[in-house]
């Protein structure tokens, strides 16, 4: 890239774009979230035939029936306090480990993609357990709700915190992580590297590091859209891992116990032979828990193994070829390419103004 001269001379401190970071993720996940909380209806949805389908008329609903705050903004509390953190140590972790990698002479792309994965990674310990309770949050709705029966029914984010750690332990907190993780790492790893890269060429095109509103938009844009895409085979596996009925499993032949029963009186009794065994699993369905998937399974899709994200992707386009990899990729591209765009470009704005607000001497911009 030969305009990183402008990279040079324009590295902001780390705690400038941490800053920076926290506040446009903060500002670009809160500005989605009514979205959000639509798909994640459609993901979770434990009826047949299920209550919402179209994005629209979804919506609609939502917003009639229960609302805005309690209903399109519900959950907004723990998505609120996983993003700030998690961006703020993505951002932190990602300037840090592409400065070091650069400094070192590693490949530009390859710095990018590397730093995108290792913040996001970063960022997981912290998005991953607000994120159980956002969504559970917003499959819900309000207390009691009279409108939709989700199976959950908490009185707000500290009830919802405090029942399942107590009935179903910490751990359920992190529930979903590794599909998280399979589904995020390579996302943010390619849009950071596209986005520093369209940066790049934005740059060169305009001959000044200020490439103007239009192209802070469509860099980011473009950069979260085309990652999207990308990834969308692994958002597929990872919603029809998180949203399938697991099946019951089948249990064992149990041993037989002798009970007596009493027939007739105290000295006559009859043995007789009783079979007991254990009570089955209850079905569980566990609900996408990271940024919302747009991938909707089709009614009688095949249920997918839970060990293997490789087996997930041969299994789908076995059974539904190359368009079952990307179904949903429309909405999954417009999604990610508003919240992406929103995020990159106030973060830059911010930086900007942390310059003028907070000035630093030149040598330790680029520490």
């Amino acid at each position: 890239m030969t305009f990183d001269n402008g990279e040079l001379e324009g590295r902001p401190p780390y705690i400038h774009s941490m800053i920076a970071g926290g506040l446009g993720g903060t500002t670009g996940d809160m500005l989605m979230h009514s979205l959000d909380t639509v798909k994640t209806r459609q993901q979770g949805d434990p009826h047949y035939p299920p209550k919402y389908t179209s994005l629209g008329s979804s919506y609609y609903t939502i917003w009639r029936q229960e609302g805005v705050r309690r209903g399109l903004y519900g959950g907004w509390l723990p998505a609120m306090m996983g993003s700030f953190p998690g961006t703020v140590l993505f951002f932190g972790t990602y300037e840090w480990s592409k400065r070091h990698m650069l400094a070192y002479g590693i490949q530009p792309h390859i710095s990018y993609l590397t730093a995108g994965f290792l913040g996001d990674l970063a960022a997981s310990i912290v998005y991953v357990p607000s994120e159980v309770l956002k969504t559970r949050l917003q499959l819900q709705g309000r207390y009691n709700n009279p409108y939709f029966k989700s199976g959950y029914n908490y009185r707000g984010t500290l009830d919802a915190a405090r029942t399942i750690i107590k009935t179903e332990g910490s751990s359920e907190l992190f529930s979903g992580y590794k599909a998280t993780l399979y589904r995020d790492l390579p996302f943010s790893a390619l849009q950071f590297m596209f986005y520093e890269q369209f940066q790049s060429w934005a740059r060169e095109y305009k001959k000044s590091r200020d490439i103007g509103l239009q192209l802070e938009l469509l860099t980011g844009a473009a950069g979260g859209g085309l990652a999207g895409v990308i990834t969308c085979p692994l958002d597929v596996v990872k919603t029809r891992l998180q949203t399938q009925i697991d099946p019951v499993p089948v249990v064992s032949k149990a041993k037989d116990r002798i009970v007596t029963e009493t027939l007739s009186g105290p000295g006559d009794t009859t043995v007789k032979k009783i079979q007991l065994s254990p009570p089955p699993k209850q079905q569980k369905r566990p609900i996408s828990t990271s940024s919302p998937s747009t991938h909707t399974p089709r009614p009688g899709a095949i249920p997918l193994d839970e060990d293997s994200i490789m087996k997930g992707l041969k299994l789908i386009y076995k059974t539904e070829g190359v368009g079952g990899w990307f179904r949903g990729v429309g909405p999954r591209f417009v999604w990610t390419s508003i919240q992406s765009g929103c995020m990159l470009f106030l973060y830059q704005s911010i930086l900007r103004k942390l310059e003028i607000w907070l000035p630093v001497e030149r040598s330790d911009m680029s520490a």
